[in-house]
């Protein structure tokens, strides 16, 4: 049920929580906005206690800033276990797919789960290696879907009051999209979904360029809410 006011007085994460529009523009599945965000959380050992924070692109990505500023926290202990959740409006570059395995190398008590409202330059060879490699060194990649959209509005947002269900209801398809490719990338398989510019850059055509093999190594459900293949169906007449 929606409550009649908005995040709690005494929330410690008040005044690092990043309002509705910035939220809603930033990780739009649709808005190929410029800039990286990153909402983020830390968990440290067996406390319940949740550090949660934002950030930006700066002269680097935001994903090396994120890692140059907890490599030097105080309370940064290697040899304690660390959860960390990532919530990102375009998924890691290739060199930021190095820089966080070499974290993670050094830092083996280091857990990370990466959600991405985007992805960053998806027909670049090298990001998609980069993601493959970084999934496949035991990095959680997923795409943000509704239940994250949902988490991330309660959690980081200073949502108004009386909004605190209100968070934005982006349309599934491109979210499906989105893992649709993030799956070829994973899998190793060749580019699925192509985005074009046109009208000066002002609209983006989403468009699926399947291949046989795509459709021999991706699973059905997944090409089911894409629209690649369609249930059979069968029609009645009844005289």
């Amino acid at each position: 049920m929606a409550s009649d006011r908005g995040p709690p007085a005494g929330d410690p994460t008040l005044r690092r929580r990043i309002e509705p529009l910035e939220f809603e523009f930033s990780f739009d599945p649709r808005n190929f906005c410029k800039e990286a965000y990153l909402l983020y959380e830390i968990q440290w050992g067996n406390s319940r206690d949740v550090w949660r924070h934002s950030g930006k692109n700066t002269t680097k990505h935001v994903e090396r800033n994120f890692i140059e500023k907890i490599a030097s926290e105080r309370h940064f202990r290697p040899s304690i276990s660390c959860s960390i959740s990532w919530y990102l409006s375009w998924s890691p570059c290739w060199e930021c797919s190095k820089a966080i395995r070499e974290f993670l190398n050094q830092h083996p008590n280091v857990t990370l789960v990466i959600y991405i409202a985007r992805l960053f330059q998806h027909m670049d060879p090298q990001n998609r290696q980069g993601l493959k490699d970084l999934f496949h060194s035991g990095v959680t990649i997923q795409v943000m879907r509704d239940p994250e959209y949902d988490y991330c509005w309660r959690n980081f947002v200073n949502y108004p009051q009386g909004k605190e269900a209100h968070w934005p209801r982006y349309p599934p398809l491109w979210m499906n999209l989105y893992a649709l490719e993030l799956y070829c990338i994973i899998s190793g398989l060749p580019p699925c979904l192509q985005i074009s510019r046109r009208h000066q850059n002002q609209l983006r055509v989403f468009r699926l360029i399947p291949q046989n093999c795509h459709y021999q190594m991706i699973p059905p459900c997944i090409l089911l809410a894409t629209g690649m293949i369609q249930l059979p169906v069968t029609w009645r007449w009844i005289e």
